[in-house]
């Protein structure tokens, strides 16, 4: 039976900075409309948050039951380790959708836009489904659209919305930084487990591409989050704040391109999530300062 410790590690921390990047960025963006709601932001990171681990305990649950995970390095997996069962991560992965979902349903009330229960349900779909399934699409390359869009785009344009009514250039173009931070995480984690997951027939994007050129496509998407936050000093020089997040970048940046692998690619998934972090909390300062 699982510790509280292990289910913590089972729930990969690593990654919640992806979760709570999109709300810091879009509550920033709501600020800059002179339209924030805290209690709405607080909500919207309930939902970020729980979904994040949900779709952690998911991709446990699917990858340990195909045997996908038996050779993995990194943070522990549950199910294919052995210290929890498949049922249980599986009951653990429905608890936090179901809190996600009901923190939605509560936001979503308080707004009145009703539509975004459909995105928001989307969301669940896609974080079931990256691994869940008979056809999951993460074992078939296309792990970081999705990431893009629910962990940039709809996170970031759905946490201004539900404070402001509407979005800005600001949290647009924080949405597509955000998003591209997002993907790098991804990326750093399949670059990782390029060995294991291609040994396991799950053909990430990293798989199809390749060591090298999967290194280069985390390089690119770091500096295109970097671009979009500088693309806002017209609207506010304060975007300049964006660059908070660099000094992890830079150090992620060293396995990623010294060809490190394996094990040693660990710091570089920490770092990566740091550098988004820090990105959101300069860009969301600065656009509310702006």
């Amino acid at each position: 039976m699982a510790s509280a410790g292990q289910w913590v590690e089972g729930a990969r921390p690593r990654t919640l900075p992806a979760a709570v990047a999109p709300v810091v960025v879009g509550t920033g963006a709501a600020a800059a409309l002179d339209a924030t709601s805290w209690w709405r932001a607080l909500l919207a990171l309930v939902v970020a948050l729980t979904l994040q681990v949900g779709v952690n305990y998911a991709n446990d649950y699917s990858d340990g039951v195909r045997g996908t995970d038996a050779e993995r390095v990194g943070p522990l997996r549950l199910v294919g380790s052995g210290v929890a069962t498949p049922s249980a991560v599986r009951g653990a992965a429905v608890v936090a959708f179901a809190v996600a979902a009901l923190a939605g349903l509560v936001l979503v009330a308080s707004v009145g836009a009703w539509w975004l229960l459909g995105a928001g349900a989307g969301a669940i779909a896609a974080a079931w489904f990256y691994t869940g399934g008979s056809r999951p699409y993460g074992y078939r390359g296309l792990g970081e659209i999705a990431v893009f869009v629910f962990f940039g785009l709809f996170s970031v344009l759905g946490t201004t919305y539900v404070q402001a009514g509407r979005v800005s250039v600001g949290a647009l173009a924080g949405a597509v930084g955000v998003g591209a931070y997002a993907c790098a995480i991804l990326v750093v984690n399949n670059l990782r487990d390029i060995p294991s997951d291609a040994a396991g027939g799950k053909l990430t994007l990293a798989v199809r591409l390749g060591d090298a050129r999967t290194r280069g496509m985390w390089t690119g998407l770091v500096l295109l989050s970097h671009v979009a936050g500088l693309a806002l000093l017209p609207v506010t020089p304060w975007a300049a704040a964006s660059l908070a997040g660099l000094p992890w970048a830079l150090r992620a940046a060293r396995p990623v391109r010294t060809g490190a692998g394996g094990p040693a690619l660990v710091p570089a998934l920490r770092d990566t999530g740091l550098a988004e972090l820090a990105y959101a909390l300069g860009l969301g300062a600065g656009l509310a300062l702006g």
